[in-house]
């Protein structure tokens, strides 16, 4: 017996889309409306005008975009739309960098209006109102998208500089600056300035992106330039544009945890800025030593804390800023200086013991304090002239013979 045949499901048709004549036409339109929005940017925009050539093609690229995304929205209002793909896809990355988000806005302001113009002449007749409607609800869509491709890409940019400037900070404060580093900071902004220091202390707990930030509130209000970042529990700035490295660290202080502030000494510019770096660093371990010092405190007065902890630079500037200053002055300064301070600062027993009057012993230590600017009778300094004078003999006693 035969089978019976079986019946086919018909093909069920899709239903027809309640505009179809404006979708048609819009359709139609497109390339028109595209043309017409890049010939109105060449007449209202003069930025549009001054970019070269590939960047306007790209610009009348995205330009067709969003007119067919708009003609794709207007054929399934209710279907999700991912505008930002679909019209700022067709451009490179590098568009957002040639281009302002304000540029980027007027772009879409004209190419909306001359859509908007033409509402009368492509929608069928009675759908006019529809088409203007769709068309806000998407000049709506676009704008939040302008402005999410806007931010992506200015994360994007900020999480590279921080790469960058962490590469920059840690490269200082480790001794390997380099021209890298120092073309890494132009990247940044950094304008070689012809003073720079560094500033260590302890960095405070929570986000250190508030923290970075904070320092470069208080930067820019002290008109200097910075480069820093959060290294472990240490908080580093680098700093360009002042000779005195103390009230840099006064006007940067605010952002740092509690505990000392350490400022290394000024130097000419970034590939230097590793003395600076190291100096300030030996200071901060240095520092609890002196339960006084003050906050910030500079690393050059530190100096008989770093010496006593086992930094060689400090010891050497000791030698060669006090020791050697003094000796080349004469044997007398030098005698006068250690028999003040063996005498307990007393004028009149260092008088008696170098047989002269208290007068000449007084004498004597202004020259001290006129060559090394350090002075005997302040605690302070008489404490680093005395670490200065013990490391000075150690250095005569460590040459040959």
């Amino acid at each position: 017996m035969p089978e019976p045949e079986t019946s086919k499901p018909e093909a069920v048709a899709a239903p027809a889309h309640p505009h179809a004549r404006t979708l048609k036409r819009l359709e139609k339109s497109s390339g028109s409306l595209a043309a017409q929005a890049i010939a109105r940017m060449d007449e209202t925009l003069p930025w549009y005008r001054a970019m070269p050539p590939e960047n306007r093609s790209w610009i009348g690229l995205v330009a067709q975009a969003g007119i067919a995304a708009f003609t794709e929205w207007f054929r399934h209002p209710d279907a999700p739309q991912a505008i930002s793909t679909d019209v700022f896809g067709t451009a490179p990355r590098e568009l957002t960098r040639a281009i302002t988000l304000r540029q980027t806005v007027e772009m879409v302001r004209t190419t909306i209006e001359v859509m908007e113009s033409a509402i009368d002449e492509v929608a069928a007749p009675g759908d006019e109102s529809v088409l203007r409607e769709a068309l806000l609800v998407y000049a709506r869509e676009i704008a939040f998208a302008t402005a999410q491709v806007y931010a992506q890409a200015a994360e994007a940019r900020g999480a590279w500089d921080a790469r960058l400037e962490s590469l920059v900070v840690n490269a200082v404060l480790s001794g390997e600056a380099d021209e890298g580093a120092v073309s890494r900071a132009a990247a940044l902004g950094w304008n070689a300035p012809e003073h720079v220091c560094v500033v260590l202390g302890t960095a405070p707990d929570g986000d250190s992106e508030l923290t970075v930030e904070a320092i470069r509130r208080a930067a820019r209000h002290a008109k200097l330039q910075v480069l820093t970042g959060v290294l472990g529990d240490r908080l580093v700035v680098i700093a360009g544009g002042s000779d005195n490295p103390l009230a840099v660290a006064k006007s940067l202080i605010g952002p740092y945890a509690a505990g000392p502030v350490v400022a290394g000494p000024v130097v000419a510019d970034l590939l230097t800025a590793t003395r600076s770096a190291q100096a300030a660093a030996a200071g901060l371990k240095a520092c609890f030593a002196w339960q006084d010092a003050p906050r910030p405190v500079l690393a050059d007065d530190l100096l008989p804390e770093r010496a006593i902890a086992g930094d060689p630079s400090a010891r050497e500037q000791l030698v060669e800023e006090i020791y050697r200053p003094l000796e080349e002055a004469g044997s007398a300064l030098l005698e006068t200086l250690s028999v003040f301070l063996e005498q307990a600062s007393s004028l009149e027993g260092a008088a008696r013991m170098l047989f002269v009057h208290p007068n000449t012993v007084r004498y004597r230590l202004r020259r001290v304090t006129d060559v090394t600017g350090w002075s005997p009778s302040d605690v302070r300094s008489a404490f680093t002239l005395r670490i200065a004078l013990i490391l000075g003999r150690l250095a005569e006693g460590d040459l040959p013979a």
